[in-house]
This record gives C-alpha cells, structure tokens and sequence, in this order.
C-alpha cells in the first residue's frame, strides 16, 4: 500500500471529480508533515496524469479538515536552512496543486488552521460547514511563527492586506460567517452531504479554474505594498504591534515584514521571502520557549500529567460556592455556564442575589454581542441558586469557599459546610495565600480537603491553582483536577506553602514595583519597565486591581500566622506604602483611587503622586 492510500484515499466519481480524503493514520487529527505532503503530492501527480479526472475536490476523513503544522517537526529543526527547506518543499506541493491546470476545491466539515488553512488556500475554491462551531485561522503567532506554508502571500492576495495582518498578527479563530464575508470562503452549507456537492458542482461549473493571483489582470484586494491606502495602513501597523507587545514577539515583526516585502514582489519570490522569515522565527529562542510552555506543557496538562493515575474521570453535578462577592459570583457563572447546578451561598439574600446578577451582565453583554442567545442564557441562570441557607448545600458534590481571607471566617463556613453535604463530597478553598494544611484544620475530613485558586476575573482567566494538602488523598485531587477541566480551566498542580507558587510570583513582581516607588522612581517608569519585560499589566495597575486593602490584609494575617509560629515577620518596602495609601482612602481600583484614578473612560494614574514625592523625601530627610 502506498503513502498516497495509506494517508489519503482517492476515489473517482462518474462525474469524473475526485475526492481526496486525507486521513492520517495514527493521528487524531490531520497535521501538515511529510506523510500528508507526500501523499498530497501523489494526488496532484494523478490529478495532473489522468485524463478522466475532470476536478479534484480535498476533504478529510476526520472530524476537523486539518489541525496544522506538526509541532513535533518544528521542534526537531535545528537549523535555519532545515526550516527554510522545508517550508519550500511544502510549498512546491502547494504550488503544483494549484496550478495542475483542474479545477480544485476544498471541502471544509471541520477547523482549517494554520497548515491546514494554508492548504485550503491553494485550492481555487473553499466549501465550509455552515456551523459555528468550526474554526479557521493562522494562529501561528501564538507560538512564535509565521504561517510557512504560502499564508503571508496567499492570504493578502485573497483577502486583502490589511485584513491578513489581523488575521495573522492576532491569530484569533473566524467563524465561517465571518470568513465568507471577508472573502476567504467561496460557500457556505448546511451539511456535509451539501458540503461535498456543492465543492463537486463548482470543480464541473469552473473547468479552467485559476488562482486570481495567476490571473493576467490580478490586482491585490484594497492594493498592494505600493498602495496609498495600505502604504498609510502599514505605517501604523508595527506601532500598534509595538504598543502591544514592547518588541517581545519577533514573530510579529517577521509577519509584518513578509506581508510588506510580498506585497511588492511577485508570487514565487513572496514565497521564499516568507520561508525566510518563518526560518528566522522557527530557530528563535523566542518560539523555542512558546513552544515548549504553550504547546508540549499545556498539552501535557490537558492529558492529565500532573493528575493521579488510574483513577476514573469524574464530572461535578452539584456545587456549592461559599460567598457571592466578584470571586463567588465569577466561580458560579462559570460553572452554571459549563452545565453544573449551583447553590452561591452568602450571609444575605441580596448579597446573593447580587453574585447571581453579575452573571446575567456577563450574559447579557454575550446575547448583544451575538456569542449566545436569550435562551441559552435564561438556561445558565436557572442553574444559579442564590441563598443563605447551608442546608441547601445538600447534594453538593463539591463545595468551594471563597469568603474573606481569614482564617476564623473560612474554618466556620467549613464547619457548616460539611455538617450538610455528604461523606464523599469535596471541600475546597479558594485561599490566594494560606497554606491548606493550616485551613484543613477546620476539616472533619482533611483527607477530601483541597485548594482551588481561582483567578480574578474567573470568566477569563484560563489557570486554576490545585493546591495539595498534607493529607488530601489522590481521589480528592483527581475530582478537583477534572472539575476544573469539566468547567474549561486549565489545572496546575503545587504543593503546599504560603503564597502556593502564583501568588508567591504575583507578589514579588507588584511588590517590587510598588518598591521602586518608595525609592523615587516615577510610577510612569515602573510602568513601562514592567510591560517591556513582559508581564501583560504593570505592576501598579495590577496592584490597583487586585486592591490595596487585600494586600494589606494579607500582610497582617501572615504576620500573625508567623508570630503564631514564634517567627519573625520581614517586612517589604513596599508595605509601608500600601499602608499609606490605604489610610487616605486609596485602597484600589474596587474604590476607583488606588495608584491611578480609575474611571469609566479607563484609568489614569494619580495627580497626587509629585506631591506625595515631596513629602516622602522631606520625610527621609528628617528621618537621617
């Protein structure tokens, strides 16, 4: 059996269209490598050699057309010209399909992205499933890469310019809607059984089929390089990546380049210009580190590493979340929103009533922007019990606490807690720094205790701490790991100290900056220094967010937890200055004064700041 059945089936119609369906053994889905190119290239040699071939039409044999570009692959080149090789041995395929002198289209059931967008690309048409479900899109840049496969060419001859640069700079999903009105989709269908005849009705309809980039006439949609408008378009543009990134992805800059340098040259020399620059992106340190972090680790994750084995999968049902304020209410949101019944508990009604609100404004503002319907969202508020009962915690599977950081206030809600829900169930505290060894004190069941940090906003911050006890039992950690994977989070697992690992990188990060404060250094500089660094919000803002008095009620409770311990407490620099502020009412952006103003047209930092200098510096002055 040869590459081309084993990856790809070929099957000849009475009509005389074929229907290649690529199929990858052993893969879950398709992915751009050798095996698939080589089987592609096959295909085009029959295409090309067969007379009663009249039209090809590509589709796939898995549930998405095709997922991409083998990272593995990627990972494994070890040196520029490998990287350029490659991406122009793929692209010789791509071209000779494109230009085999049949009519080609691809039928699209499932996501095209990255690679797989590509080669729909170089197909003359595009079929895709109606359903929004289904994704197309460059999302290269999210691992420090450049669509190698034509995307930088095809893509700005297609849909013009400026659009290929968003596409490729932000490397978000489309939505077939979209991508039909942009161009990029020839088609849409219902169904896959229209899917495939409409792509196989447009290959008898278009027997000359060209590419409008091998057309005599081809003009770049809204111009090219040279264009006014886009020459206008293309001076904005690397300051606007600048502004967003601070030069710490090169990989945009590259995209940036090969658009622009493609722009002015012809299709051929655009493409060697583009495996150029996707050699200089692929041998970075820059996507060597994305890669290993936001591909192997992420992926690692999601297969469960870090979760105890051979245990089975379990799914939540029922919860119960302890406290109703913006941790609370954001837990239960997405929660309900995952299909879960929950019971948000708080000392009053209205209190409760208010976490269950502020789900129905995230919702709302879902059913204006057209993500959801009003159906869809009256289902996820149903799901949202607001009381101040503890016995309606009855048939909770899990029950997480997020109350006030104190440890009198969270030992009592456990108490209460587990006096109603059954032997099995789960208890978690959303602690953002108390060690859970101390809180499962509390616990009649220390055994089925764990941490569950959140991060604020729940609805959009995709990590959630799993903190592990001194006696949590691998079943607990099991249940918690595949709740915070049931409600669409990703799960890291710590062990037990105080500040767990995020909190203890939060702190020192905003502490410092909060430091160079205190030693004269102007907030605006701060600022700056943290974003250039990396970090996606500066240190003050951060802070402002988070809030000033949380932070200083976490300083206060360590501090009495190490006296406790007959330890002593080392106070940060910075303390003293979330203390100062603090006692004049600037305690964050919860108060609209913290380090900046904070209003409904943004933020803006605090007028004040020159003066507070001042009296700083006469206040060391005196002190020496």
């Amino acid at each position: 059996m040869n590459a081309m059945s084993e990856t790809i089936h070929l099957e000849v119609g009475a009509d005389g269209i074929a229907v290649a369906t690529m199929d990858l053994p052993g893969r879950p889905m398709n992915v751009v490598g050798e095996a698939l190119m080589t089987a592609l290239a096959a295909v085009v040699e029959r295409v090309e050699s067969d007379a009663a071939i009249k039209g090809l039409v590509l589709a796939s044999g898995k549930a998405d057309f095709c997922a991409g570009g083998d990272i593995d692959r990627i990972a494994a080149l070890e040196d520029a010209q490998q990287a350029f090789d490659a991406t122009m041995a793929m692209k010789a395929v791509l071209r000779r399909l494109e230009t085999c002198g049949k009519p080609v289209a691809a039928a699209i059931a499932g996501h095209a992205l990255g690679g797989g967008l590509e080669i729909a690309l170089a197909c003359h048409a595009r079929f895709v499933l109606d359903d929004a479900r289904v994704k197309l899109g460059q999302p290269e840049v999210k691992l420090g890469l450049l669509p190698g496969g034509g995307g930088t060419v095809r893509l700005p001859r297609l849909v013009g310019i400026q659009a290929a640069l968003q596409i490729m700079g932000e490397g978000a999903d489309i939505a077939p809607a979209k991508a039909h009105s942009m161009g990029l989709v020839t088609e849409l269908a219902p169904d896959r059984d229209a899917l495939l005849a409409a792509a196989r009705a447009w290959c008898l309809a278009n027997p000359r089929a060209k590419q409008p980039w091998d057309q005599a006439k081809f003009r770049f949609p809204g111009g090219d390089s040279r264009s006014p408008g886009v020459v206008q378009v293309l001076s904005i543009a690397p300051s606007v990546a600048a502004a967003k990134s601070y030069g710490n992805y090169p990989a945009l800059t590259h995209i940036m380049s090969s658009v622009f340098e493609g722009g002015l040259l012809g299709f051929d020399a655009a493409s060697a210009v583009e495996s150029r620059y996707f050699a200089a992106c692929a041998t970075s340190q820059e996507s060597r580190n994305m890669i290993g972090t936001l591909w192997y680790q992420l992926n690692a994750i999601k297969k469960g590493a870090s979760r105890p084995a051979k245990l089975p999968a379990s799914k939540v049902g029922r919860l119960g979340v302890l406290g109703a304020g913006m941790m609370g209410a954001g837990i239960a949101y997405v929660a309900a929103r995952a299909g879960i019944e929950v019971v948000l508990l708080d000392t009053t009604q209205e209190q409760a009533e208010r976490g269950k609100a502020h789900a129905q404004g995230l919702l709302d503002k879902a059913v204006k922007r057209g993500r959801t319907t009003a159906e869809q969202r009256d289902a996820v508020l149903a799901r949202i019990r607001p009381t101040t009962s503890f016995d309606d915690l009855a048939g909770c599977e899990l029950v997480v606490e997020a109350v006030f950081e104190d440890r009198a206030i969270k030992a009592e809600v456990t108490k209460k807690a587990e006096a109603v829900v059954g032997a099995g169930a789960v208890f978690a505290s959303n602690t953002s720094t108390l060690p859970i060894t101390g809180l499962a004190q509390a616990s009649g069941r220390p055994a089925g205790f764990i941490g569950l940090h959140f991060f604020s906003p729940v609805d959009k911050m995709p990590l959630v701490e799993i903190i592990v006890g001194a006696q949590t039992a691998d079943a607990t950690l099991a249940r918690a790991f595949d709740f915070v994977q049931q409600i669409g989070k990703t799960p890291i697992v710590v062990n037990d100290s105080r500040g767990f690992y995020t909190s203890r990188v939060f702190a020192t990060y905003v502490l410092e900056g909060i430091a160079m404060l205190a030693e004269g250094v102007y907030p605006r500089h701060i600022e700056q220094a943290g974003l250039q660094a990396g970090m996606p919000m500066p240190p003050l803002a951060l802070q402002d967010e988070v809030s000033l008095s949380l932070a200083l009620h976490v300083s206060e409770q360590t501090r009495k937890d190490l006296a406790a311990e007959g330890k002593p407490y080392p106070e940060h620099p910075a303390e003293r200055v979330i203390r100062q502020l603090c006692e004049i009412g600037r305690v964050g952006k919860k108060a609209g004064r913290g380090f900046y103003d904070w209003g409904d047209d943004g933020r803006r930092l605090w007028p004040g700041w020159p003066r507070w200098f001042r009296r700083q510096l006469r206040s060391r002055r005196s002190a020496s």
